[in-house]
């Protein structure tokens, strides 16, 4: 019985697993090879109702970053000017003098009020349409259960670090603007740190990789691209939706190798390979510390249009709004705000820095892992929710990744110029 059970969970593996990537005619190795046509020839595999429903996913996302930021606007506007703000303010200061805690308690507040305003935007958004366009597998209590966690952590995570930056305004009137950038660059440098090892734990089970031949073959390309680690992880990110993802992240001795069993379960090993390479291209060519060198100068440019617009908003409507000034923890939700309208103008600028450092971990994927019709494999799992060809204005706007055809073309340039 057990020899049957065992050939029978075998079977079962290697159905839920494909064999080899599906390679198109026009993208096959020949002697009159193309890299254009084989792009052409990978997409033309999706069924056009699939690249309608994929399209029009993604395009509503760009209404949804507009929504989001009305839905926003409108809940701090009438925080503030119901006095509301200037309420839990009061409410922080009757329960503590210790002004660091006040902070903590107002945020708390805060985010416990927004959170609810925002509800039923946020349970279409990631509940109800998740479903409707086929991308979530969670019930709404498992769901509602990772808002709540989610929730929990920014409490206590979010706590801390607006205490932190609240100190600062109150301490360096003159220069709070600079110390509050380099403040946030550090937060992003621990978040970054304690992620992999952590946080991601909380919303996923994570346990040592199962599948022998995967760990060896993930591990030899580890070893080939001087990445210290000796182990690969694998998590359960089906229990929430069906996308393929992987990640190599951390640093300074939190470094995880980390693949979900979506990958595992619909991907071929060449696709796996691929990924991973992609993902090692990530650490091997320093994306972390260059991320955060990147995010010294937008927070730096951030925080100052911040006091700026914040001084002034405050010198016209301030005294309205029951806020005594720019030390006021009440006036955080105002500062919220307006750090998303400056996040919405450098909004291409980050996703550009962002979709080209994704290209350079394509490109070092490529050659590290020599994949690539597994390449053009994964990006076209990528592609049901991602669209997969995009104008050019619109990738530079809204795209944080190349879309699907600029990376698949680039694999089959690589193919037609490496493989013989």
């Amino acid at each position: 019985m057990r020899l049957v059970l065992a050939l029978v969970f075998l079977a079962a593996a290697v159905v839920a697993q494909p064999a080899h990537p599906v390679v198109p005619p026009e993208a096959q190795a020949s002697s009159h090879f193309d890299a254009a046509a084989a792009t052409n020839a990978y997409l033309a595999t999706v069924p056009p109702e699939q690249r309608r429903r994929s399209d029009s996913y993604f395009e509503g996302g760009y209404w949804l970053q507009l929504w989001d930021f009305v839905y926003l606007a409108a809940a701090t506007l009438v925080m503030l000017r119901t006095g509301f703000s200037a309420w839990m303010r009061h409410l922080a200061e009757r329960l503590t003098r210790r002004s660091p805690l006040q902070t903590m308690i107002y945020w708390t507040e805060y985010l416990v009020a927004i959170s609810v305003a925002t509800f039923p935007l946020t349970v279409y958004e990631g509940f109800f349409r998740e479903h409707r366009y086929g991308l979530s597998n969670q019930t709404f209590g498992a769901w509602m259960g990772d808002e709540l966690k989610g929730l929990a952590l920014g409490v206590v995570l979010g706590g801390l670090a607006v205490a932190a930056l609240v100190g600062i305004v109150r301490r360096l009137p003159r220069t709070w603007h600079i110390w509050g950038a380099v403040v946030s660059v550090v937060f992003v440098a621990i978040g970054a740190l304690i992620t992999p090892v952590f946080l991601a734990p909380v919303f996923n089970n994570y346990t040592p990789l199962k599948d022998q031949r995967i760990k060896d073959s993930i591990l030899r390309l580890a070893r080939a691209n001087g990445i210290p680690v000796t182990e690969v992880y694998e998590f359960d990110a089906s229990r929430q939706s069906k996308r393929v993802s992987a990640n190599v992240s951390g640093f300074l001795g939190t470094t995880r190798i980390s693949l979900n069993d979506n990958l595992l379960n619909r991907c071929s090993p060449e696709a796996i390979d691929a990924v991973m390479g992609h993902e090692m291209g990530h650490f091997v060519l320093n994306h972390v510390s260059k991320g955060l060198m990147f995010s010294v100068i937008v927070f730096a440019v951030m925080f100052v249009a911040l006091r700026r617009s914040l001084e002034w908003s405050l010198a016209r409507w301030g005294g309205q709004w029951r806020l005594r000034g720019i030390t006021d923890v009440a006036a955080l939700p105002l500062a919220i705000l307006l750090i998303s309208v400056i996040g919405l103008v450098l909004m291409p600028i980050n996703n550009t820095y962002t979709r080209t450092q994704e290209f350079e971990a394509d490109m070092y994927g490529l050659n590290a892992a020599r994949q690539p019709d597994g390449e053009a494999e994964a990006d076209l799992l990528l592609g049901e929710y991602r669209k997969l060809d995009p104008g050019p204005v619109e990738e530079w706007i809204f795209f944080d990744h190349p879309s699907g055809r600029t990376r698949i073309y680039a694999a089959m340039r690589w193919k037609a110029e490496n493989l013989k």
